[in-house]
This record gives structure tokens, C-alpha cells and sequence, in this order.
């Protein structure tokens, strides 16, 4: 059940990190830039951070976006979620 806006611990907009990890793959993180600016045309891909684990099998790639309501960071999430090469976003 979404909540609504009112009940929301953010006030937008504001500036909101979102972590995606997946197997690190030669566009994953093009892919996620590509997701993310279709939410958030203004997102600038110099200050996404990338982050391998400890053995190098998947990436973690963190974008912070500047949030406009609890609508788009859903529709986001649930593209993000959507892709087969995401495997969580936080």
C-alpha cells in the first residue's frame, strides 16, 4: 500500500540517494544511468559512485537524484526493480 504524501518522512524535493547493485557487466552501469534519467532527466552521471564488492562479481552503483515526489522514486524503484540485470536496489 503506497503512503501518501502527507505521511511521508521526506519533503520534496530533496536530494535522494539510491543504491543499485547487479553483476558486474560490461553496460551495468550505463544501464542504470539510462534508467534513472528516464526519471530524473536532470540527473548528472559524473556523480554517480561505483563500488565493486570484494571479489569483483558485482558492481554497486549509487545515484543521487533530486527527488520531486514519492510518485517518481516508486515508478523508479519499480523500473530499476524491473531490469534483469539489477538483482536489489536500496
Amino acid at each position: 500500500m503506497p503512503i501518501a504524501n502527507a505521511e511521508s518522512l521526506l519533503s520534496y524535493p530533496t536530494d535522494f540517494p539510491i543504491k543499485v547493485m547487479g553483476r558486474k557487466e560490461a553496460r551495468f552501469a550505463h544501464t542504470v544511468i539510462t534508467i534513472v534519467r528516464r526519471h530524473a532527466p536532470d540527473f548528472d552521471a559524473a556523480t554517480m559512485e561505483l563500488r565493486p564488492s570484494r571479489q569483483g562479481k558485482y558492481l554497486s552503483v549509487t545515484c543521487t537524484i533530486r527527488a520531486q515526489s514519492r510518485e517518481q522514486l516508486d515508478a523508479l524503484y519499480l523500473d530499476l526493480c524491473d531490469h534483469p540485470s539489477v538483482v536489489m536496489v536500496l
